[in-house]
């Protein structure tokens, strides 16, 4: 699976664990969650294009390296997504924020959209979509589907927790988008959820 980048690093690990776990109280898994999202977007935003610039140090002038292109935007999938953008914003605060509202109906595990809000230069831009969870993909997909009608073409996706079948949901219908993940879980369950997992993490964030 090339398209996707599973982030191994210690710190991403350790963090994970800590929101696995269900003893973690709703204000520690709010503070670890954007720490954790700093950690994935400084690996998604690895190869971001660079530029030389003209400056002078205290010492002589010089040509260093700054961020070329127009700054990404990060695309969380409400409710749970808003959890990683501050994480994500501590890296690159001039990023714009697009807001991807769906949910999945309970029965049929489709997604259904409420709200969608970009700028309205995607085409131009790197599109992070961002959202803790990839289990059956459908929320994904349609994330994307709508993300790409409105011009996004340069589009990456990072999750906490990926499940194989949407994963392989996720590929089949956009087989160029890559996926940054702290961990690839077994399975989904009989209602959807990834196992070993974490649980929801909208409601452990929120405390619904």
């Amino acid at each position: 699976m090339n398209y996707v980048t599973v982030v191994g690093h210690p710190l991403v690990q350790h963090k994970l664990t800590l929101l696995r776990s269900k003893a973690t109280a709703v204000t520690a898994f709010r503070v670890i969650l954007r720490e954790i999202a700093t950690l994935l977007c400084y690996e998604v935003t690895r190869d971001l294009p660079l530029v030389p610039l003209e400056i002078e140090t205290p010492l002589v002038p010089m040509s260093s390296p700054v961020l070329g292109a127009e700054a990404p935007v990060i695309a969380p999938i409400l409710r749970a997504g808003l959890g990683l953008v501050d994480g994500m914003l501590e890296l690159i605060p001039n990023a714009a924020v697009a807001h991807i509202g769906l949910y999945r109906d309970p029965a049929s595990l489709e997604a259904i959209e409420y709200y969608f809000k970009t700028p309205p230069d995607l085409a131009q831009r790197l599109v992070i979509v961002v959202d803790p969870m990839l289990a059956s993909g459908n929320t994904a997909v349609a994330a994307i589907e709508r993300l790409r009608a409105a011009g996004a073409v340069d589009i990456r996706f990072v999750c906490l927790l990926a499940a194989p079948e949407g994963m392989a949901n996720l590929h089949r219908h956009h087989p160029g988008v890559r996926v940054w993940t702290a961990a690839i879980d077994e399975r989904l369950d009989d209602h959807g959820y990834i196992v070993p997992g974490l649980g929801d993490a909208g409601d452990r964030m929120y405390g619904t």
